[in-house]
């Protein structure tokens, strides 16, 4: 996904009003916004005209409404993309009885529950306040606290005058990005990171550290850092207070891990996931259009039934439409065949998006093509060509990601527990239950095998290619043996450790990240159904068995919903990797006319770089193409020089 860094002076006689910009709201509310916020903990005055020209450079993201809010020391900037009904006429930064400022980039879930504990509370709200006023008024009644009150995906900035504290937070799972600067007296913030880049007092420097995890795996391991060394990122499920005597960062939720649910009938498993499932899809559908990324698969083809059945039912319907990408030609792909299959059975539109077209590269060279942070997916231009078809028909869809990792089925944890707690009964009837219907037990023996003597080419190998001296700088040895040889995963949950434990890994930050426009130049905005923290809540806290076992409890509640075929389908991962299969069709001959860039040779040695060959696997592909990438970043990051 790429950002447009055009950019032209602003002269000193520019009004610091409300802007609205021509294109009008659409009847939909703010959920993928632009915010920015300047605090000067010294008491000095903020420049209005710096502040307006970050919000200006947030237009992209926001092209309903642009404001700004200054107060002596303290500025928040809002560029508004309205994706829910509430927000028509709101208007941010939004205030609370001139006491409290907020601006946020925010979707809340449950919000006649969160409603009605403010007023239990002795604050009344109205039915109709958007995200961002019920945040405030959350933030109003319980102040720092109001986290542990807030459900949904959430980014946002509040000032509290009288106490002199900027508090902001970041949801759970860090759907929405989150990023701040400190230097000296001065704070920074914004969700989108090429935003603060813009301030004259944040530098260019990289953060080493990240960079030698992107060429190591992929992405960046620490969940508060980005590749630059000024701009921080605040993790997921964290929150983050500035007061005049300093900073202060705290974690504010974990996934649980002490949930107990067992009833006495299997159907109640059945219908209470429904009824989470159905309050989660919901919950996203407070909109006039939707998309889904159907991919043809169980999960996907469960949020488009779910979304149907509500649209149906509610006072106001949301039009669904469906988007699928396949493969025609590059690699075997059947994905196509069982979407439109889902499409017609639910009577829904489903677009058909060809992927195997995008080259290599392709775009990267451009001017425009200037990521905040280095990716490693050379095909990476195709995703922008797919945000961009999407958003011109909607500005919100919804994935199935979420439910291949909740689901992940472990049935010895689950039967120590049982022998922990004393359940011989249950424990037998599962185990008896259990290896009548598990797969033949030496499946899987000779990929196992493979890797226990050291010849699965799909493990990943320690890079050749480093500059040495970057090598030992950044001791990279001793990182790859942390994360690459020996995964640092904890495994706290009594019987779904993986699952559990699979929520706090990076790439979701990664995933999250890049799916945001901060990284793409379109305003769409990507909801999780299945990451919706009730439907969390409850899966770690069931049975793994047999619920979890082949998804059964996914599978029985879409029963007569969607397609026999498609409900009863395996998982099935795509049958070849697109970077490899590109290579052996193309080859890589576009590298050969790149320039090198010599702030490269700082972290390779270009002597040794492995040639891009057709014979390579996914695994080897994506090492080497690594330093390729981020080669061709540098010299995108470089032209993204601002002065102001």
């Amino acid at each position: 996904m790429t950002m447009l860094f055009s950019w032209k002076n602003l002269t000193a006689g520019l009004s610091f009003l409300t802007i609205r910009s021509a294109r009008q709201p659409i009847g939909e509310a703010s959920g993928l916004s632009g915010i920015v916020g300047i605090y000067h903990r010294n008491g000095a005055p903020i420049e209005r005209a710096l502040l307006h020209s970050l919000v200006e450079f947030l237009a992209y993201r926001g092209p309903d409404s642009r404001e700004c809010w200054t107060d002596g020391s303290i500025g928040l900037g809002h560029a508004m993309l309205r994706t829910t009904r509430e927000s028509l006429g709101e208007s941010q930064p939004e205030n609370l009885d001139g006491r409290y400022w907020i601006v946020a980039d925010a979707r809340l879930d449950g919000r006649a529950e969160l409603m009605a504990e403010l007023q239990r509370s002795g604050r009344a709200v109205r039915t109709n306040v958007p995200d961002a006023g019920l945040i405030l008024s959350a933030y109003a009644t319980w102040g720092t606290a109001c986290v542990e009150h807030l459900r949904g995906d959430f980014s946002f900035g509040i000032w509290d005058a009288r106490n002199r504290q900027l508090f902001c937070a970041r949801d759970h799972f860090g759907i929405k990005p989150f990023y701040y600067v400190q230097r000296g007296d001065i704070y920074l913030f914004s969700n989108t990171l090429n935003c603060l880049r813009m301030h004259p007092l944040v530098s260019g420097e990289l953060n080493d550290a990240a960079i030698g995890d992107f060429l190591l795996f992929g992405l960046n391991y620490e969940n508060g850092t980005t590749s630059f060394r000024d701009i921080l990122r605040l993790p997921p499920a964290h929150c983050l207070s500035v007061l005049t005597n300093g900073l202060r960062i705290e974690r504010y939720w974990k996934p649980p891990t002490d949930g107990r649910i067992r009833y006495s009938k299997p159907q109640e498993y059945v219908e209470n996931f429904q009824s989470l499932l159905r309050a989660a899809v919901g919950d996203r559908l407070r909109t006039d259009r939707v998309g889904i990324l159907l991919s043809g698969g169980l999960d996907s083809s469960s949020v488009a039934a779910v979304a149907k059945e509500v649209s149906a039912t509610n006072a106001q319907t949301t039009e669904i439409r469906c988007y699928t990408h396949v493969y025609e030609s590059l690699i075997p792909d059947r994905e196509g065949e069982y979407a439109s299959e889902v499409g017609e059975f639910l009577r829904l539109p489903v677009k058909i998006m060809v992927s195997d077209h995008t080259q290599l590269f392709e775009g990267w060279d451009e001017s425009e093509f200037s990521l905040p942070e280095p990716v490693e997916n050379p095909l990476f231009a195709g995703f922008f060509d797919s945000c961009r078809n999407i958003s011109a028909d909607c500005r919100v869809v919804l994935s199935g990601e979420g439910a291949d990792n909740l689901l992940d089925f472990q049935m010895w944890p689950y039967a120590a527990d049982l022998r922990r707690s004393g359940e011989w009964r249950r424990l037998l009837t599962e185990l008896a239950n259990y290896f009548w219907i598990r797969p033949f037990p030496w499946r899987g023996v000779r990929t196992r095998l493979k890797r226990i003597i050291g010849r699965d080419a799909d493990v990943p190998l320690f890079p050749k290619w480093l500059n040495r001296e970057f090598l030992e700088r950044a001791n990279l040895k001793a990182r790859w043996k942390e994360w690459g040889e020996h995964p640092k995963l904890v495994f706290e949950h009594p019987i779904h450790p993986k699952a559990h434990a699979s929520l706090s890994l990076p790439q979701w930050t990664q995933m999250f990240e890049q799916d945001n426009a901060g990284v793409t130049p379109y305003p769409l905005e990507v909801r999780y159904p299945f990451l919706d923290l009730r439907v969390v809540n409850y899966l770690l806290a069931i049975p793994p068995f047999p619920w979890f076992f082949e998804k059964m409890i996914l599978r029985e509640a879409m029963a007569e919903r969607i397609p026999e075929r498609v409900r009863m389908r395996p998982k099935t991962p795509l049958r070849g990797d697109p970077i490899s299969a590109q290579l052996r069709k193309t080859g890589a001959d576009r590298l050969k006319r790149m320039h090198w860039s010599k702030g490269t040779d700082a972290f390779i040695d270009r002597s040794a770089l492995v040639p891009l060959h057709g014979k390579m696997n996914a695994e080897q592909a994506r090492t080497h193409v690594r330093p390729h990438c981020l080669n061709i970043w540098l010299q995108s990051a470089r032209r993204v020089q601002y002065n102001w």
